[in-house]
């Protein structure tokens, strides 16, 4: 789809992709390390590490799916392929976040990673975050969701890259909090991050099962609407 002014295709893809980024932010998932990280001895260099390599693995994932995108629409006059892609993506995040709801009370163990943490270093702690946000399928989905529909709609080069930053920064935020609030408030935020890292370990399925469900219907009609 062609538009007469860059800004105002960046404007309408960013406002595309802000309910993806937002799936992604509000997953408790990588927020817990990110948290817990900030109670090892080095806590500013490991945390702003996982944060980067946070940034790097969101951005590449989507980047990816953009770069497909784009490819699969130079291959088709009538890329129908698009509204199909979100169906696909919806349905399977919609059975994602059922499923979790469903296992949502299953005692599970501590995964190897996060007991882990108190020993990380800049460079483990980078690559837990690259390995946390392009091999999680949720957030693989919610990313491919976003990339689909910025390289379907055939952007330059340019705001195809704009929004991409954009997306990433906004699908982070929830992963930079906890390192923003410690460089601001210094030692006193520890306490109700603790409180803020409980929590979302114990209600951490149900949350992200609303999460994933509420995308995957938003996806779906979405690509419904399309056929």
């Amino acid at each position: 789809m062609m538009r007469g002014h860059n800004g105002d295709m960046i404007i309408e893809l960013i406002v595309d992709v802000v309910p993806m980024a937002l799936g992604i932010a509000l997953s408790p998932f990588p927020v817990i390390p990110a948290i817990m990280l900030l109670l090892t001895p080095r806590p500013v260099p490991v945390s702003s590490a996982f944060v980067a390599g946070w940034l790097v693995g969101v951005g590449l994932a989507t980047s990816a799916f953009v770069a497909l995108a784009s490819v699969l629409d130079r291959a088709d006059d009538q890329p129908g392929w698009v509204a199909w892609v979100r169906v696909g993506i919806g349905l399977a995040l919609v059975a994602l976040g059922v499923r979790q709801w469903l296992t949502r009370h299953a005692r599970t163990k501590t995964p190897a990673w996060m007991a882990s943490l108190e020993s990380a270093t800049p460079g483990s702690a980078a690559k837990l975050a690259l390995l946390l946000s392009v091999a999680n399928p949720k957030i693989l989905l919610l990313a491919g969701a976003a990339g689909v529909t910025i390289g379907s709609d055939e952007p330059g080069v340019s705001v195809a890259a704009v929004v991409v930053v954009v997306f990433t920064l906004l699908a982070s935020v929830s992963v930079a909090l906890p390192l923003a609030s410690y460089l601001v408030a210094g030692e006193r935020v520890l306490g109700p991050l603790r409180k803020a890292r409980d929590w979302l370990q114990t209600n951490n399925s149900a949350v992200m099962a609303v999460v994933i469900t509420v995308i995957g219907v938003l996806v779906l009609v979405k690509g419904v609407r399309g056929l």
